[in-house]
């Protein structure tokens, strides 16, 4: 990166985009601050009227990070693109009976997309985030790289990204861990130094999936029975979209055995479940899958998958069956393979890109 070239910053008021545009600050680089205004649930008794990635609490705290370093701070709408293709995403899925990871579609278009179009309009040539994640550009191709702190690393939800968006994109704070972040954070004497982690999906007012759901799809969330692998009846459910794939807590069943969440039948309202050894399986299918590099393998080869963004990658063998999906033939039985999760593919350290789980 050339010191002067413009730099688009993804601000949230959090300690991660605050410290990422400090760094870019310090490094002399033409920085402007951009926050997004995304959609919120309508104002009700119990419900917040705010985002929770714009509240005007951290609007606040992203302008005057931005001041500190006389960065040009805007925020810019983007309720409509969310909603339709964040929340929508979020609730056709499950009204499909599938567990969808919305933050990843939120990469895909908002920040990836709608934020990076408006990065490009202002002159930039890069956008940075407050990702923990590495770019590894190696002659023409760039790479997706996990975090220095494994245990921030966010290039689970990142593998939707490919050339043309690593090509523009910046991860200031990928190369450190969290501690050193907040150290930086007060070093650079920001507001938001101990400002917590922001969780849960941020257009959830109140932080209640099964409350959104219940108020914008209800006939996800009927009764219905539950059932064991043999079709035995145990009991009722109150809504498939209330439970889990490896799911043991809040089922409301008396057993001899624990029981866990095996299946979600959507056409029939049943649930599944049976003992420890009924979960798991070697294999799934993935669509719609994006290769970082842009082509898939020419065949079969083995990487290290991660089903969930807090699963241990295991060790698999990957075989494209077209340009945008996979068969995936683990090792070991996984317990929690969950359609609607993506399946993340990776060798070594470097993320190779990944799919959604197929039913």
């Amino acid at each position: 990166m050339t010191v002067r070239q413009r730099v688009v910053v993804a601000m949230s008021g959090g300690v991660d985009s605050s410290v990422a545009a400090a760094l870019l600050a310090e490094q002399g680089c033409d920085a402007v601050g951009l926050m997004m205004r995304l959609w919120s649930e309508t104002p009700s008794d119990n419900v917040s009227t705010h985002n929770r990635c714009c509240t005007p609490d951290a609007v606040e705290r992203a302008r005057e990070v931005a001041s500190k370093f006389d960065m040009p701070f805007y925020v810019v709408d983007a309720r409509e693109a969310f909603r339709s293709k964040v929340v929508d995403f979020f609730v056709d899925g499950h009204k499909s009976g599938l567990t969808p990871n919305p933050c990843l579609e939120c990469n895909r278009f908002i920040r990836w997309d709608f934020l990076l179009k408006k990065a490009i309009k202002l002159g930039a040539t890069w956008l940075a985030t407050g990702h923990y994640a590495r770019v590894n550009q190696v002659g023409d191709e760039y790479q997706l790289l996990r975090a220095v702190d494994e245990h921030k690393d966010q290039s689970y939800a990142l593998s939707v990204l490919g050339q043309a968006q690593l090509s523009h994109t910046l991860f200031p704070v990928g190369g450190y861990t969290k501690a050193q972040v907040r150290d930086l954070a007060f070093r650079f004497g920001l507001p938001v130094f101990n400002q917590s982690d922001s969780q849960d999906l941020c257009f959830l007012g109140d932080g209640d999936y099964r409350r959104f759901l219940n108020d914008r799809v209800p006939e996800v969330m009927q009764s219905g029975p539950i059932v064991d692998t043999y079709r035995k009846p145990l009991g009722e459910h109150q809504g498939l979209q209330r439970y889990t794939i490896g799911q043991r807590k809040g089922i409301g069943i008396a057993a001899s055995v624990p029981m866990y969440v095996v299946a979600m039948e959507i056409e029939s309202n049943t649930l599944v479940v049976g003992p420890r050894e009924a979960l798991g399986g070697c294999y799934l299918e993935a669509s719609g899958v994006n290769w970082v590099s842009g082509s898939p393998p020419q065949g079969a080869i083995r990487a290290a998958v991660k089903i969930r963004y807090r699963a241990h990658p295991s060790p698999a063998v990957i075989t494209p069956v077209s340009n945008d999906r996979v068969e995936v033939d683990f090792d070991t039985p996984l317990r929690d393979i969950t359609p609607g999760q993506a399946a993340v593919f990776y060798e070594g350290e470097m993320c190779l890109g990944g799919g959604v789980i197929q039913p």
